[in-house]
């Protein structure tokens, strides 16, 4: 019975196959530095040559100073308003698919309250003999006009007729949103009456003169308004 013997390999006849699996992995690392730097110049020439890429250029004009008015106002207090303005538009012999819209718009603002001691009257002032004694009338707080915030007033959702579309896309001007603008700051505007916001800037009023007429020396401070008796 004849048996087979193995020549052991020896270390040079093994260093051929060594060399040519490294040989193959550089191959491969060069194949795909090659793609790679292929994919990033084609993205660097396309973002070069790219026909429909947009630039946008400040071509504004510088801001002119118009006036300056000195205030005599202290604002008191301001509240901070949500509203979500609901407006649809119909026609009235034509399905809301064909006319029509419904527009769905967050409108975002504050109102401040402020003082005008400029209405005070020449007599707003009494002091007492010994000076340690004061009193100030002042007028109600007032609301101001509301101000929207632009970045937290938005259109939330839009729904409109084939007709419309249309319209907007034949139209060489942009959709107009002041009429949502309006209606949100007319919203704001009437629940800042109501609530309790000038009541707010009454009371912080009368603590700030309270606070700075005692600061001043006096040991009694009475603030009133100016329709009180």
């Amino acid at each position: 019975m004849n048996r087979q013997t193995s020549t052991p390999q020896t270390p040079a006849a093994a260093e051929p196959a060594a060399r040519r699996s490294r040989r193959g992995w550089r191959y491969l690392a060069g194949v795909l530095t090659v793609l790679v730097l292929l994919v990033v110049g084609a993205k660097l020439t396309w973002s070069y040559l790219n026909p429909f890429q947009e630039n946008t250029i400040d071509r504004s004009q510088p801001v002119l100073l118009q006036s300056i008015q000195n205030m005599s106002r202290f604002q008191a207090a301001t509240g901070n308003f949500q509203v979500i303005v609901d407006l649809e538009k119909d026609a009235p012999f034509l399905p809301d698919a064909v006319k029509g819209s419904r527009t769905l718009f967050v409108g975002a603002g504050g109102v401040d309250a402020y003082v005008d001691f400029s209405r005070m009257p020449k007599d707003a002032i009494t002091v007492s003999a010994d000076r340690t004694e004061v009193t100030v009338r002042i007028p109600r707080a007032e609301l101001e006009k509301p101000n929207l915030d632009n970045k937290r007033s938005y259109v939330f959702a839009q729904q409109r007729g084939l007709l419309d579309r249309v319209q907007e896309m034949l139209s060489s001007s942009p959709q107009n949103q002041q009429e949502l603008y309006v209606l949100a700051e007319k919203k704001i505007a009437e629940a800042a009456q109501s609530s309790d916001l000038r009541n707010r800037a009454d009371q912080n009023t009368k603590l700030m003169l309270e606070g700075m007429l005692k600061s001043l020396g006096f040991t009694k401070v009475t603030v009133k308004y100016t329709d009180e008796p």
